[in-house]
């Protein structure tokens, strides 16, 4: 039996590893009836991973394809197992080769909640947010320091860092030097230490509709989360901030004020430290979208003009719609607000005398 021909074939640039991965598929198979001939691309990330889908006993499974040298596939693993003991609808770890970096997994569904949900429908989209909002409060109870790498301030000044050398300086061809360089660095410096004041939980780091998938199984409640990776222990501000402000979809403020602040009182509730003061925490909130922001933008140039993945760059403007709305609304962001509008273009704005490269 083959995959019908509608299906994504798979390609391989390497033929000794297209070699290894039948070979290993071949002495799985057994176990989960697998049909190595239904083999077909599911989905590829930014990253170098892709995963594939399988026919098997029951269903369908998934197969993480991750080259050793490129990816490593510890955290993944650390992170299921971790998700999974704090009730999170996450896949499974069914098989795995460490060594060439291949990976049985749960087919946890076809669709993603980003398919499902529609900015110019916010109240239909509500429930899906609200079920987000559930796994993100049970991933963040459970807690613990010293189990995931820190967010520290060395990680996020790393993660700014993209935004002058990749976005500023290879993208837009502008010299970061001067008063343009000062400006970066004080103005990053606020942000990591308003990002650093707020106190520490596990954080998810992608926490987007993307990410999260509809269940396939009748009576499962749980959205999958996926692409969990590289979490660490840190803001219990970003995961809110990355859900509400997508790297691939824009809600009006309104819906996100009405999502954020559910999410405020049921994390109170709960116990988890996200203040008295829901005003204070907003701003909280909007810092680290704000350096998320920077940092994706940043991210989405490189994937463009070092990895050949252009498609991320065509979703930059909303990123800069982000960075401007927030250095906008605070007075000691105001010399952001004016170097990115220098940069794009936005206003008359002359206060940096900086060079294209």
């Amino acid at each position: 039996m083959s995959a019908p021909p509608s299906l994504p074939a798979v390609t391989w640039t390497d033929s000794e590893r297209e070699s290894a991965f039948t070979r290993w598929l071949a002495s799985i198979a057994p176990a989960h009836a697998l049909v190595p001939s239904t083999v077909r691309l599911a989905s590829a990330d930014a990253s170098f991973r892709r995963y594939l889908r399988v026919d098997g006993a029951g269903g369908t499974f998934i197969v993480m394809d991750a080259p050793p040298e490129r990816e490593d596939c510890r955290p993944f693993v650390r992170v299921a197992q971790l998700m999974g003991e704090a009730g999170l609808n996450v896949p499974r770890v069914l098989a795995w080769d460490e060594a060439q970096g291949f990976m049985l997994l749960d087919d946890l569904g076809e669709r993603t909640m980003i398919e499902a949900v529609e900015p110019a429908n916010p109240q239909d989209a509500l429930p899906l947010y609200l079920r987000a909002v559930d796994a993100l409060i049970a991933w963040q109870l459970a807690s613990k320091p010293g189990v995931l790498p820190p967010y520290d301030e060395a990680l996020l000044q790393r993660e700014l860092a993209l935004f002058p050398d990749w976005y500023l300086a290879q993208h837009r061809g502008v010299a970061v030097e001067g008063a343009l360089q000062e400006t970066l660095r004080s103005q990053f410096e606020l942000v990591v230490r308003s990002n650093l004041a707020a106190p520490a939980v596990y954080v998810h780091r992608d926490f987007m509709p993307r990410n999260l998938m509809l269940p396939r199984e009748a009576g499962e409640a749980r959205l999958g989360v996926l692409d969990f990776q590289d979490a660490v222990y840190g803001p219990v501000t970003y995961d809110i901030a990355c859900l509400l402000r997508d790297a691939f979809l824009s809600w009006d403020e309104e819906f996100v004020l009405d999502v954020t602040v559910r999410y405020w009182q049921q994390a109170r509730q709960a116990g988890l430290p996200v203040g008295e003061d829901f005003g204070e925490f907003y701003r909280a909130v909007e810092w680290m979208g704000l350096q998320r922001h920077l940092k994706v933008a940043g991210i989405f140039a490189r994937l463009t003009l070092r990895d050949g993945k252009p498609k991320y760059l065509a979703d930059t403007p909303r990123f800069i719609g982000y960075i401007r709305a927030t250095a906008g609304r605070y007075r000691e962001l105001k010399p952001l607000l004016h170097l990115v509008d220098a940069v794009e273009g936005n206003s008359a704005e002359t206060g940096y005398a900086f060079g294209r490269v």
